[in-house]
């Protein structure tokens, strides 16, 4: 990787962060938010976070039952 003119890794000089606002996630950050990525077919499916949350929550109750399950039942 080359260093610019500033030192900066991979910044060129026409990023413009001036009407950026510092820390605006840090609370979120804070309190343990996971950030993913998801592959572009699953994106697909699941557009949002609100629906990826409340597929894995679903699953993760269908998990829960299915180990409460004993394993000679019908």
């Amino acid at each position: 990787m080359k260093k610019n003119k500033n030192g900066d890794l991979n910044m060129l000089p026409d990023y413009d962060f001036s009407a950026g606002v510092r820390g605006k996630y840090s609370k979120q950050y804070a309190k343990g938010t996971n950030v993913i990525v998801l592959e572009a077919d699953v994106a697909k499916i699941f557009p949002n976070a609100t629906v990826v949350t409340r597929s894995l929550r679903k699953l993760a109750e269908i998990l829960k039952l299915q180990k409460a399950k004993p394993l000679n039942a019908k």
